[in-house]
C-alpha cells in the first residue's frame, strides 16, 4: 500500500535532480500533464527551493550530502526519482537516501542509471549497478531507466565554440537519447507508479551515429555547417582535467574508461538502437534531425553559414 499521509486521494512523488538538464523538462512534463498525483521538487540550495515555490511549486530542500535534509523530504512520500551527481559519493548518497526511504515507507523507486552490459569494467558505470542493486535488495519496488549518450551535450558545445562538437571515441557509433524523452519517460513512471513498472528496467537509446554523422544530420537539418571534431581519450582526459570547477578525479577517470571502451570495442553495446520511449510513453522518441531542428537557434548562435 502507498502512503496517503500529505494527500489522501494522491500519492507524493519526490523529485531530485530538479535542477538539471532532465529535471527541467521533468518540470514541464508534469506541467503539461499533472496526472493523478502530488509531485514535491527537491533543490540543494534555499534559494532554489524559494524560486520553485514562488513559481507556485511545493518544493522542499534536500542534499544528498546531508542525510539531516531527508526525513523531512520524504514525510508522507509515495514514489521518489532517484538522480545523483557526477561524483563516487554517489554510492553513499545513494545508500543513504534509500535506506531513509526504507524508514519513511517509499513504495517505488525510479532510478536514473546508465546503458551497459551486466559485466561491465568501467567504475562509474559499476558504480550506478550497485545503486540498481541495493535498491532492489531494499523490498522497496523499483523501476531503473537507463539512457544512453544524451543528445543536449551537442548543444552546449556547439553554442560554446564555432560551430564545433568534440567526440572522443574515433568513429565508433554510439546510441544517442533526448533529453526529453528521458524526462517522459521517467514522468510517465512516476505518474503510473509501481503497480505498472515495478521490476521493469526501461532502455533509452533512439539512434546510433558516429560524431561525423551527426554533424552532417545537423548541417542539413539546421541549414549551417556544424562540425565534428574526432578527438582522443587522452585529449578527454586533459579537457576534464583543465576544468574550473575541477571534475573529481575518480569521476573523470570513469568518463576517460568510457570512452577507451567504446574505441577497442570493450563496450560495442553502447552503440545500438534499444528504445523503450513509446513502450512507456505511448509516443515517437526524438532521432537527431528532430532533436536538432528543435534546438536550432541554440546551435546556430555561432555557426558559420555553409557555401
Amino acid at each position: 500500500m502507498e502512503n496517503t499521509t500529505a494527500t489522501p486521494t494522491k500519492p507524493v512523488v519526490l523529485v531530485i535532480g530538479t535542477t538539471g538538464t532532465v529535471g527541467q523538462y521533468m518540470l514541464a512534463d508534469f506541467d503539461r500533464e499533472p496526472g493523478d498525483v502530488q509531485v514535491r521538487w527537491t533543490a540543494r540550495r534555499p534559494e532554489q527551493v524559494d524560486e520553485l515555490r514562488a513559481a507556485g511549486r511545493e518544493a522542499v530542500r534536500l542534499d544528498l550530502d546531508d542525510p539531516s535534509t531527508f526525513a523531512h523530504a520524504l514525510h508522507g512520500v509515495d514514489r521518489v526519482f532517484l538522480l545523483t551527481g557526477y561524483t563516487v559519493a554517489m554510492l553513499t548518497q545513494s545508500k543513504t537516501l534509500v535506506d531513509a526511504a526504507v524508514k519513511a515507507g517509499v513504495s517505488h523507486i525510479v532510478h536514473q542509471g546508465v546503458f551497459t552490459n551486466w559485466d561491465t569494467t568501467d567504475p562509474h558505470f559499476v558504480w550506478h549497478q550497485m545503486i540498481e542493486k541495493y535498491i532492489e535488495a531494499s523490498g522497496i519496488a523499483w523501476t531503473h531507466v537507463h539512457p544512453n549518450v544524451f543528445m543536449d551535450g551537442f548543444a552546449s558545445m556547439i553554442a560554446d565554440g564555432d560551430g564545433t562538437f568534440s567526440i572522443y571515441w574515433g568513429d565508433r557509433r554510439v546510441g544517442w537519447i533526448a533529453a526529453k524523452d528521458i524526462a517522459a519517460v521517467t514522468a510517465t513512471v512516476l505518474r503510473q507508479g509501481p503497480a505498472r513498472h515495478a521490476g521493469k528496467n526501461y532502455w533509452l537509446s533512439t539512434e546510433v551515429a558516429t560524431g561525423p554523422e551527426a554533424a552532417v544530420i545537423f548541417s542539413d537539418a539546421v541549414g549551417r555547417e556544424i562540425r565534428c571534431d574526432v578527438r582522443t581519450p587522452d585529449e578527454f582526459k586533459a579537457s576534464l582535467e583543465s576544468r574550473t570547477p575541477p571534475i573529481e578525479s575518480w569521476y573523470a577517470e570513469g568518463g576517460v574508461e568510457f570512452t577507451r571502451q567504446v574505441l577497442d570495442g570493450r563496450m560495442g553495446y553502447i552503440g545500438t538502437v534499444r528504445d523503450d520511449v513509446e513502450f512507456v510513453t505511448g509516443r515517437p522518441s526524438t532521432g537527431l534531425r528532430e532533436w536538432a531542428l528543435e534546438n536550432r537557434d541554440t546551435m546556430l548562435a555561432d555557426a558559420p553559414a555553409v557555401n
